[in-house]
């Protein structure tokens, strides 16, 4: 019989990490486990406030799958029986760290993946001053993609991608903006971070407003994440969005983000894995799905004051690959 638990863990960030929706001190996840003859399956996922999710929530709607889990629930019939979010990512991916275990094979041959490669991420730098994002970009002026987070548009989110652009000239910019723009700052802001060389910009508009971008010729590709969680809805981000951001916890596990990403691929979408701040845990499968991306940005675990071991290898920007010791 399959046993379930779930805790709360919280992991200090280094310094704090800041958006246009607020700022945060500490990364507060749930991190499911599923057990069966002696072998444990771990999962971990990030409950969202944005999303109307919170800790509690999510750890209930772990413990309420037991009897179903306890009578061989299958991920396939977890995809039906839970609503995509946080809670189903963390089981899920408990459950393919699971079946690896039980079948003596890694995840991604279960996946019929080809084995994962490591993988350049972003890095992301939170929202501040101009000033402190410009000392922020010299001090990781070496990463290859910096992910900056912006304000909410006008001349203060121009000022800083100058600054950013100043402080690290060779780097690639993808630019997120969290929703925080008003539609009339999509194009002058565009039009101005293709001059800056900025290459994405992520969610420029509220997800329950972006149909103002349909039809609009950015110089800069545009990037669902807010817009973007599962299948459903897929077919009307075309002729909104150039790109979409899968991640794990929006799409409720690694099940579904690899079916969202061949979906994406036959719409002619591309690709980037986000994350959520959180541990290597969290990453590891995301790891999986990345393998397909145009951009990844794993470096939840770099944001934090400390990760947990064992833990994802990063050597610079180069993440690696997950131990089976760690998932998978």
């Amino acid at each position: 019989m399959r046993e379930i638990t779930a805790e709360i863990q919280s992991w200090p960030i280094a310094g704090a990490f800041t958006i246009s929706r607020g700022a945060k001190t500490e990364a507060n996840v749930v991190v499911a486990t599923v057990s069966q003859n002696g072998l444990t399956g771990r999962g971990e996922c990030v409950p969202y406030a944005r999303y109307d999710e919170n800790e509690k929530d999510v750890v209930a709607a772990i413990k309420a799958q037991q009897p179903a889990i306890s009578d061989g629930m299958s991920r396939a019939e977890l995809q039906r029986v839970m609503p995509r979010g946080a809670a189903r990512n963390a089981l899920d991916c408990a459950l393919w760290d699971l079946e690896a275990k039980l079948a003596g094979k890694p995840a991604w041959e279960l996946a019929g993946l080809s084995a994962p490669r490591a993988l350049t991420t972003a890095y992301t730098l939170s929202l501040a001053s101009p000033g402190d994002m410009r000392e922020a970009a010299l001090a990781a002026a070496k990463c290859p993609i910096l992910k900056l987070k912006l304000g909410h548009g006008g001349d203060d989110d121009l000022a800083r991608v100058e600054a950013v652009r100043g402080g690290a000239p060779n780097s690639v910019l993808i630019v997120d903006a969290n929703e925080g723009w008003k539609p009339e700052d999509v194009l002058p802001l565009a039009r101005e971070f293709a001059r800056l060389g900025v290459s994405l910009i992520e969610q420029p508009v509220p997800a329950k407003e972006d149909e103002v971008l349909r039809g609009i010729e950015s110089p800069v590709p545009l990037c669902a994440d807010e817009s973007a969680h599962g299948l459903e809805g897929m077919k009307r981000l075309v002729g909104l969005y150039d790109f979409i951001n899968v991640k794990l916890d929006k799409t409720g596990g690694l099940t579904e983000a690899l079916a969202v990403i061949r979906c994406a691929k036959l719409r002619k979408l591309r690709v980037m894995v986000g994350c959520m701040v959180a541990t290597s845990l969290a990453m590891a499968p995301a790891m999986l799905a990345a393998q397909q991306a145009d951009y990844v940005d794993l470096d939840g675990p770099l944001l934090l004051a400390k990760d947990r071991a064992p833990s994802l290898r990063y050597e610079g920007s180069l993440v690696y690959p997950p131990e089976r010791e760690l998932w998978g």
